[in-house]
């Protein structure tokens, strides 16, 4: 073997245990407690071994821009016209620089996966797309990277734009998104986005029902595309924060509907608080989508950051120990179970949104782990707990060193 993890807390075929985790080269060779075989070790003290975190949802083509943004009204109508006038100024060079940052820090919080979307039209053209794809080729050592693209300005009312989605389809992006609420047809550019995936065998990650009433939700018919196109599995929507507003009869009717269509829901805690409610002075909605009721219906659930350092979320870190945490807070998350739920889906069930066939420790299976700094799943998320080294495909990809007091 090539390294032993010793005294590693892992969750195995639903138990949590201390086992030891064999590595050679790349695979998970053996998990038995007191393994015996000369290696180098590595050990966990007793922590909690996870494998490699998910990022179902983010936009590392648009991150870090606050310092040429200015949020006044903190809508997503501004949020999107201040970001199209920033794209303006966009080159390689600089979308690249900042996608580092924010890829770095993901990395360092012990993100193994990422779907990104990447932004196509007639103004930006393949700039972000170009400089997206370069950054997972150099930084395929430490996090596997899938671009998703994505019109975020409109499609059928953007003459051009659905030439560079295809385009993009074709040099090797897995997923195409879609933002219906910024079109002038939301159901023509609905239909369009699955006739291209169709098309180009492609998985679809929407930007769905991202407002602040229940007016002209598009969900149900997002579900009724999927089951028309025999696309269950292979479709997911983020935001949704109109269900958060939804009696709690039509919103299990639509669980229902998003669970026998195979339609996933990523959650966006730290954006969608941000954004909605802003035409509010009292009882502010808060605009987060319980995962709860959905997870019982059957429906797959991920959690994720979006954005960060942008006019639609001013800040972030890219630790989704923190997103899973902060959602806990907002949806009343107290439970042993359903805390480790959160973690789940940051985990295994965004791998399983992503279709992600070799995931998870196991025999056999990918030695992409990361070590964080509790000892169960539950106390992982109430604690905020601090990953404090991962290993992508068997070799370091991080260290987090715990920090020393220093008692007078």
């Amino acid at each position: 073997m090539d390294l032993i993890v010793r005294n590693a807390c892992v969750l195995h075929q639903g138990a949590l245990g201390v086992t030891d985790i064999g590595i050679e080269g790349t695979k998970i060779a053996a998990l038995s407690a007191g393994l015996g075989a000369d290696a180098p070790e590595l050990d966990a003290g007793g922590c909690l071994v996870v494998p490699g975190m998910i990022e179902t949802h983010i936009h590392l083509d648009k991150t870090c821009i606050m310092d040429r943004c200015q949020i006044e009204q903190g809508t997503v109508a501004e949020a999107v016209r201040i970001t199209a006038a920033a794209k303006k100024q966009f080159t390689v060079e600089d979308v690249y620089a900042r996608g580092k940052k924010t890829l770095e820090r993901c990395i360092s919080h012990g993100t193994m996966h990422m779907r990104t979307h990447v932004e196509l039209d007639p103004g930006i053209g393949m700039i972000g797309f170009d400089a997206v794809e370069q950054l997972a080729r150099d930084y395929a050592w430490g996090i596997d990277v899938e671009l998703c693209v994505f019109p975020q300005e409109g499609l059928t009312n953007n003459p051009g734009t659905e030439e560079l989605l295809i385009e993009g389809l074709g040099r090797g992006a897995r997923a195409i998104g879609a933002a219906p609420y910024f079109d002038t047809d939301p159901r023509g550019q609905i239909d369009r986005i699955f006739q291209i995936a169709r098309d180009f065998d492609a998985e679809i990650d929407m930007h769905l029902d991202l407002a602040e009433t229940i007016d002209g939700m598009q969900i149900e018919y997002v579900c009724r595309k999927t089951e028309e196109y025999g696309w269950g599995g292979r479709v997911a929507v983020g935001h949704a924060t109109q269900m958060s507003l939804l009696p709690p009869d039509r919103f299990r009717a639509i669980a229902t509907k998003l669970a026998n269509a195979g339609v996933a829901v990523t959650i966006l805690p730290s954006t969608d608080l941000h954004l909605m409610g802003r035409s509010h002075d009292h009882a502010v909605p808060r605009g987060v989508v319980a995962a709860g009721p959905l997870r019982q219906a059957g429906v797959i659930c991920s959690i994720s950051t979006n954005n960060i350092l942008n006019p639609f979320t001013p800040y972030g870190d890219g630790s989704l120990i923190r997103m899973a945490n902060l959602y806990a807070n907002v949806c009343h998350v107290s439970r042993p179970s359903d805390l480790a739920g959160c973690l789940d889906m940051i985990t295994a069930a965004a791998a399983r949104l992503m279709r992600l066939d070799d995931y998870g420790i196991s025999v056999g299976g990918p030695a992409d782990l990361v070590c964080l700094d509790a000892h169960a799943p539950a106390e992982a998320i109430a604690t905020l707990a601090q990953p404090l080294w991962g290993l992508k495909r068997g070799r370091a990809s991080f260290t987090r060193p715990r920090p020393q007091l220093h008692p007078s």
